[in-house]
């Protein structure tokens, strides 16, 4: 093991350097300096720092773009409306505002350094031939078990995990159902219009027919049901957990942490209810739960791009990120620590973080060469020879 090398240009007599590892205490550079540049010009950085009004406008500007081209997808989808339900537009005007507000926060979000770099070696990753031919099942196996049944949660908790698949699932088959019927593009129409025969046209084109009383038309006709009753247990059990668990409560806040679930609840109740109304209660009370329950649908659509739900959209992109880092181990690129020589992550991966570092100026890049229990070892050894000289 060696110490990272003093720079013999380092002034004899240094100011007092604060215990964190902060640009005055890089390794392997003089003070105030980063290998091979100052902190204040960092040589070959072309990335030009982006304004908050333009970041604004050109994230204002996609999520108009994705809302027309939703409208007009809904308008072609569904015939030229012929296939539009009126009875559904107030969730149809909630998926253009959803559609919005998912572009607007995903265009910010990747305006930032960091996340645009990982976005670029993700979608790189994603599509690059040498990849898939080292590894051809690494994607499909990845989205399998990173995004489908999402095998990280179950290192934490399998009861979290297990929570967390009912929620996903329950989720993804109302989205499959809702979205395309709220649109237009899926109708059920009966020749003699009471039933029990049913056909399925998507676009208007017939995909298949069924009779409403077998197990396939009870399963197409309480689909949302079915969804419901998944996502309420696991619902209900992360609200259970966030009232009883001292951890989790400690920095829940309402309106992020519960609110969602509340809603969730909501949905997946009145959604129920609904059900149970027109069968057992001829209907009784339907009217009122019908306006509960699009209330309760449309606050969460539109709350999703601007909430805890946002992660949603967010964690496809990991998948490019997480091909990006497999396929540098299979090249045998692991990055070794400085100073410690244990393995840190991909050479690839430290390579990004240096950049990202740099691209936000941050004057420490170098730091990301060592790992972690050899930073606390060199900032303890900063802090003894610059802030406490002599001390024993």
């Amino acid at each position: 093991m060696t110490e990272p090398p003093e720079d013999p240009a380092a002034p004899a007599t240094a100011e007092p350097h604060p215990p964190s590892g902060s640009a005055n205490t890089l390794p392997g550079g003089s003070a105030g300096s980063i290998p091979g540049g100052s902190a204040g010009a960092i040589p070959g950085d072309s990335t030009a720092t982006t304004g908050p009004r333009s970041v604004t406008t050109r994230a204002t500007l996609v999520g108009v773009v994705v809302s027309a081209l939703l409208i007009l997808a809904i308008v072609l989808g569904s015939r030229m409306l012929r296939n539009f339900d009126s009875a559904l537009l107030p969730y149809a005007v909630a998926t253009v505002f959803l559609a919005f507000g998912v572009a607007y926060r995903y265009t910010v979000w990747i305006s930032a350094p960091g996340a645009r770099r990982l976005f670029r070696q993700g979608w790189r990753s994603l599509f690059s031939y040498e990849n898939f031919r080292q590894a051809p099942t690494a994607l499909p196996k990845m989205i399998a078990t990173y995004l489908g049944f999402q095998k990280f949660l179950g290192a934490r908790s399998h009861a979290r995990w297990a929570a967390h698949q009912l929620i996903f699932w329950g989720c993804i088959l109302a989205a499959l159902i809702t979205f395309p019927l709220t649109w237009g593009w899926f109708t059920f129409t009966s020749g003699s219009g009471a039933g029990p025969g049913y056909e399925m046209r998507i676009w208007g084109i017939k995909i298949l027919g069924f009779d409403s009383l077998s197990v396939l038309g009870w399963l197409m006709f309480h689909g949302l049901d079915i969804a419901a009753v998944l996502v309420i247990p696991g619902a209900s059990y992360f609200l259970w957990r966030r009232m009883k668990d001292r951890g989790a409560s400690t920095g829940q806040r309402f309106a992020y942490d519960l609110v969602p679930l509340i809603a969730l609840i909501v949905i997946s109740v009145t959604g129920l209810l609904l059900t149970f109304s027109s069968i057992f209660l001829h209907g009784g009370g339907y009217q009122f739960l019908a306006i509960l329950h699009m209330v309760s649908v449309v606050f969460t659509l539109i709350y999703i791009p601007f909430g805890k739900y946002f992660h949603i959209v967010q964690r496809p992109a990991a998948v490019g990120m997480q091909l990006f880092k497999y396929t540098g181990r299979q090249d045998d690129k692991v990055f070794a620590c400085r100073r410690c020589e244990e393995p840190i992550d991909t050479g690839p991966y430290v390579e990004n973080l240096r950049g990202t570092m740099r691209d936000l100026r941050l004057g420490f890049d170098a730091w990301a060469e060592y790992c972690p229990r050899c930073k606390r070892v060199l900032r303890g050894s900063a802090y003894l020879s610059q802030v406490k000289k002599g001390f024993k």
